[in-house]
């Protein structure tokens, strides 16, 4: 905390000084009008994107993992859980059953207990379901 409050301070001191530098700078003459709004606006720019940035930038956030207690709790088989990632992929009954190497009617079984255990009635609600409880990322 002392650190952040002296770097400010400092900074603002620095600025301060810049300013009357450049206010008497112009107060002799030595710089014409055009070339003290120039400075004033580009400094005031300046600060104005850094301090946008300082403010508004998140807290790192650590990448979302998948809830393993809600997984454990539902009961949710590995085979559910692999139809369940397809499904939210978007992919049809066919298209999960070719690349899971089992039949439609396998994959008809597995969603009817994903529905069952999530408590949902359509492949949309599963998916937000699921998402809404962590199990997919």
């Amino acid at each position: 905390m002392k650190k952040t409050v002296v770097f400010y301070a400092l900074a603002l001191a620095v600025g301060a000084l810049l300013l009357q530098w450049v206010e008497h700078q112009y107060a002799l003459r030595l710089l014409s009008v055009e070339v003290y709004i120039l400075i004033l606006a580009t400094g005031f720019t300046v600060l104005g994107i850094w301090l946008g940035h300082r403010l508004t930038r998140g807290p790192k956030q650590a990448p979302p993992t998948r809830n393993q207690k809600a997984l454990d709790a539902l009961r949710i088989s590995g085979k559910e859980y692999e139809v369940l990632e397809l499904l939210a992929a978007g992919h049809s009954n066919q298209e999960i059953a070719e690349r899971l190497f089992v039949s439609p009617n396998t994959i008809k079984t597995h969603l009817a207990s994903l529905y069952r255990k999530l408590e949902v009635s359509r492949r949309t609600q599963a998916v937000s379901r699921a998402r809404e409880l962590r199990l997919i990322v």
